[in-house]
């Protein structure tokens, strides 16, 4: 087979592959395991996220992306060129072109980096998107029409807000408040108020199963288990979904303030065409219990989430491959 087009989406919390004509061929943990001292990768993805907080001293898993961008540009080359070869991106003659996405407010230093670990990871050509319009793109949106549509997408690290109209983003907002913020929120909650540590997986498990960002939208209680930070024993606690409203509070009204900011600055024609059209979230964040109600209250708007909201961005990209040769893409050169 001769070249093929791949789509990733390269998140802080995971990654996803799209082949051209094969759909999402890859949806795992942006997790590295290494051995710390000969600093030797010992697994990536699924296999490396079962050892968060359950390895020997000898081995640390890493999450190499942080906030949407390269934090270890090592680790990520070598996470992406285990994906490539678990989906077999390298068994073709010709090298892969890929289309990668990135948060919309990276700088040129921190694009460039993201596209030589795709480079190095066997690439021959690389394309960069703004997530926020890939995420548009793979919820269905057409932004190619001169309207108005607006996208927030809550990833693992950053939250982007776009409107975008006739293919481009004419306002955009990133914070670095998403997915992982709001579960730092709720381990810290239950460090403070019951002096109980738990671990990263134990905060996104409540996070799915108890959270809610709407007062009173969910009464949801759960028992969970951490180490008693007086006794240095183990101990379960019953929190509910009150407590873990509380705790989100400060973190969510920041997303709010930032949708709101880009609709201040959108232009009165395209503001018209949202009222109409609503705006789309995407995301793992969109997901989090309450989130469109809130955000529906807040601007004025109605808010849908998209369907598959994690794989908007994936399923964007594939799209977007498939008109490759047609759209002129920003290629950055290195």
């Amino acid at each position: 087979m001769f070249g093929r087009d791949i789509g990733i989406d390269l998140g802080t919390a995971n990654v996803l592959i799209h082949i051209k004509g094969q759909g999402i061929v890859l949806d795992e943990p942006a997790v590295v395991a290494i051995e710390k001292d000969s600093k030797q990768v010992m697994a990536v993805g699924e296999e490396a996220f079962r050892m968060v907080g359950r390895t020997p001293g000898n081995i640390v898993a890493i999450r190499p992306m942080k906030d949407g961008v390269i934090a270890d540009f090592d680790h990520t080359e070598a996470m992406l060129k285990h994906f490539l070869t678990k989906v077999n991106a390298k068994s073709m003659i010709s090298k892969p072109r890929i289309l990668i996405c990135c948060p919309t407010n990276i700088t040129s230093v921190e694009q460039k980096a993201i596209i030589e670990a795709a480079e190095k990871s066997g690439s021959k050509n690389v394309f960069i998107e703004e997530e926020p319009k890939v995420a548009a793109i793979g919820a269905g949106m057409d932004i190619f029409q001169p309207s108005g549509n607006m996208v927030v997408d809550i990833g693992g690290g950053t939250t982007d807000i776009a409107v975008l109209s006739m293919g481009s983003i004419v306002t955009a907002s990133s914070i670095k408040i998403a997915g992982d913020q709001f579960d730092h929120e709720i381990l810290n909650y239950i460090k403070k108020q019951y002096k109980l540590l738990i671990g990263e997986r134990t905060a996104e498990m409540v996070k799915k199963e108890v959270a809610t960002v709407a007062p009173g939208g969910r009464e949801n209680d759960m028992d969970i288990r951490g180490r008693d930070m007086v006794s240095g024993l183990p101990r379960t606690i019953t929190i509910s979904s009150g407590e873990i409203y509380e705790s989100l509070t400060e973190s969510v009204s920041h997303i709010v303030q930032a949708a709101k900011n880009v609709l201040e600055r959108t232009p009165p024609e395209l503001s018209a065409d949202i009222i109409d059209r609503g705006v789309i979230i995407t995301g793992g964040g969109a997901l989090l219990h309450g989130m469109d109600g809130l955000l529906t209250e807040e601007l004025k708007v109605p808010v849908i989430t998209a369907e598959e909201p994690m794989h908007c961005v994936a399923n964007g990209t594939g799209i977007l491959l498939e008109n490759l040769d047609r759209i002129s893409k920003k290629k950055v050169k290195i």
